[in-house]
C-alpha cells in the first residue's frame, strides 16, 4: 500500500506540480511545542484512510481544529493526501486559520518541491517516512526543510528504520505502531523500539493511542508525545479526550 500511495504521489507531482502561496506564513515552533512539560497530543485531522475507510468525511476543518485546541493539543497535524486520505491543501489552509497551533503537513513528501510547497501554504513542520525513501532522498529532503524553516518529524516503524532516522540527524523521530503490510497497530512496537533511540530528539508515539492507558504506556516508554487520529476524529467530544491523554503525565 505504501509503494502504491507514493507512485499515486509521483504521478500527481509529474501531472499537477505543487501548489505555492503568495506568501510564507510567520512560523510556529512545532519542536517547542512538544517539549513543553508532560506527554504533548498531536491531534490529527483526516477525513479517512486506508485501514479505517471514512472517518469523517464531512467534517468542518475549522471546528475541529477549535476543538484541537480548546483540549488542550500541542500541534495540529492535517493530512494532505487527495487520492487515499480524502485530504487537501484547503484542510491544511482552514486549520492554520482557525487556530494559532503548529500545524503538521502529513502527506507522502517525496520531492523537495513538497518541501517548498508546505512552507508556502503555512505547515511548521512536515512528515517525512524512512520506508518511502532512499537513505540519500531523506537526508536530502530534510536539509531542504531546514533550509526553508520548517520541522521535520522523521517517521520510522521498527529499530533498523529508527537507526535510519538517528543517522540522517533528525530531531524528531516519530515511531509508527500501525504496521504497513496488515494495518494492525501495536502499541509494543513504540515500547520495544524506545530504548534503541538516541538521546536528544523530540521523540514522538503514532498510531493506536486511543484510551488514557494507551497514553501512559508512551509516556513511560519515553515518549515526548502522542499523535492521534482516528480516535479523535470519531469521539463526541475530542477536546475532552485530549484532555484524558494528556491527564497521564500530569
Amino acid at each position: 500500500m505504501l509503494n502504491e500511495i507514493v507512485e499515486a504521489t509521483r504521478q500527481r507531482l509529474n501531472v499537477a506540480g505543487v501548489v505555492l502561496g503568495e506568501s510564507r506564513p510567520a512560523l510556529r515552533d512545532f519542536k517547542d511545542a512538544l517539549m513543553q512539560p508532560g506527554l504533548q497530543v498531536i491531534a490529527e485531522f483526516k477525513r479517512r484512510s486506508p485501514s479505517a475507510g471514512p472517518l469523517g468525511m464531512d467534517l468542518d476543518p475549522t471546528i475541529q481544529a477549535a476543538r484541537y485546541a480548546s483540549g488542550g493539543a500541542a500541534a495540529i497535524s492535517v493530512l494532505t493526501e487527495p487520492d487515499y486520505f480524502s485530504g487537501s491543501i484547503a484542510d491544511l489552509a482552514a486549520v492554520r486559520a482557525a487556530v494559532d497551533l503548529p500545524i503538521l503537513r502529513k502527506d507522502f513528501i517525496i520531492d523537495e518541491r513538497q518541501v517548498a510547497e508546505s512552507r508556502e501554504v503555512g505547515a511548521d513542520a512536515l512528515l517525512l517516512i524512512v520506508a518511502a525513501l532512499e537513505v540519500s532522498q531523506l537526508a536530502a529532503l530534510l536539509e531542504a526543510a531546514r533550509e526553508v524553516g520548517i520541522a521535520a518529524l522523521v517517521e520510522a516503524h521498527d529499530e533498523g528504520e529508527a537507526a535510519i532516522a538517528a543517522e540522517v540527524g533528525a530531531d524528531l523521530i516519530g515511531i509508527n505502531n500501525r504496521n504497513l503490510r496488515t494495518f494492525e497497530t501495536d502499541l509494543g512496537v513504540a515500547e520495544r523500539v524506545a530504548p534503541q533511540l538516541p538521546k536528544g530528539p523530540v521523540l514522538v508515539a503514532e498510531s493506536g493511542v486511543s484510551t488514557p492507558t494507551g497514553a501512559g504506556r508512551m509516556a513511560a516508554a519515553g515518549y515526548d508525545a502522542i499523535l492521534v487520529g482516528e480516535a479523535l476524529v470519531r469521539a463526541d467530544d475530542p477536546a475532552a479526550l485530549i484532555g484524558l491523554l494528556r491527564a497521564v503525565s500530569q
